[in-house]
């Protein structure tokens, strides 16, 4: 209710400034002042359509207690490249004018409109010319060329809105034999094995300096620092019957007993400590949880990635139980 109240009370203020003001303001018109020298005076501030209007068919001079226009070969050729007719702006000036419309303004109008149009301008990407118009024809008929976007430009020039390559090819599969031909009308001749070197491509700008880590970067890295202490400080438990292996050296293990400890560990969810070489011929020693053993692999999260891995049993060295103090 409060906000309903105001804006009445804003409302009705407007009104009473508006009221107030308008013996204050010029009144608008609907009318200018034709003059021979190719100008239009308006003695007021003029009303927003004729405004509009005057603004394309007319430039702006001087303005002040009276604006005056300038009608220029160029004004008039904006009009007439806005959709207006000669006929249409030689009715917009008798309409809005209180002078008569002086002779050397209508023989402006009509001797831009006269000339205006007859040079054409469009986008074309490639031509097909032939001596006989006869085949351009039948290509124009035929509803396979509807995709080549062809227009005919001449008797013997068609325009179309492929490129070159694409026209080729598009006449090729219709049945005729054209010819490229080079921008000064000699007939291109192509090689079948010759091949372009493909166009270089700008290289990727090398920053001036590493990008700065943002907060899941950092705490990607701090994860990784504490996995691979866990990893590089686990203390394995080794098989009774296997024989003492060097400090930090790899576990060996048959593939059975590998198997075996890793089927265990995946049914208890406890984490074992397994050596592992990479396809390249890198070792590792890593601490993993195993959570599925089939088809030859094992799924496990690894501590030392701090994430969920998958493992082939053939690369995995051997593999020991953590000792019962790191369980």
């Amino acid at each position: 209710a409060g906000a309903l109240g105001g804006g009445v009370e804003l409302s009705v203020a407007a009104e009473r400034a508006a009221t107030l003001l308008a013996p204050l303001l010029p009144e608008a018109v609907d009318h200018v002042l034709l003059q021979a020298d190719l100008t239009a005076v308006a003695p007021g501030p003029l009303r927003r359509p004729l405004s509009d209007a005057l603004a394309v068919l007319a430039d702006v001079e001087s303005k002040g207690g009276a604006t005056v226009y300038r009608f220029t070969p160029g004004s008039v050729r904006r009009a007439l490249d806005s959709g207006q007719t000669a006929t249409d702006l030689h009715e917009f000036l008798k309409a809005h004018s209180r002078t008569p419309v002086p002779q050397p303004l209508s023989y402006l109008v009509d001797d831009v409109a006269r000339r205006h149009g007859h040079l054409r301008v469009g986008a074309a990407s490639a031509y097909v010319r032939c001596d006989d118009d006869t085949v351009l024809g039948e290509i124009l008929a035929d509803r396979r060329s509807a995709s080549l976007g062809l227009r005919r430009l001449a008797p013997t020039v068609l325009a179309a809105q492929t490129d070159p390559v694409a026209l080729l090819d598009g006449l090729r599969s219709m049945g005729y034999a054209p010819a490229a031909e080079s921008a000064t009308g000699d007939v291109l001749i192509t090689r079948a094995d010759a091949y372009r070197t493909p166009a270089r491509t700008a290289p990727v700008p090398v920053p001036d300096g590493p990008p700065a880590p943002d907060s899941t970067l950092l705490g990607a890295a701090v994860r990784a620092i504490r996995a691979g202490d866990r990893a590089a400080t686990a203390v394995r438990k080794e098989p009774a019957a296997a024989a003492p292996a060097a400090s930090g050296a790899l576990p060996r293990t048959s593939a059975a007993e590998t198997l075996a400890t890793v089927q265990a560990a995946a049914m208890t969810g406890s984490a074992v400590w397994i050596g592992y070489v990479n396809a390249e011929g890198g070792a590792s020693q890593r601490v993993i949880a195993p959570v599925r053993v089939e088809g030859g692999f094992v799924t496990a999260f690894d501590h030392t990635a701090d994430e969920v891995r998958t493992y082939p049993l053939h690369r995995i060295t051997g593999v020991a139980e953590l000792a019962d103090d790191q369980v």
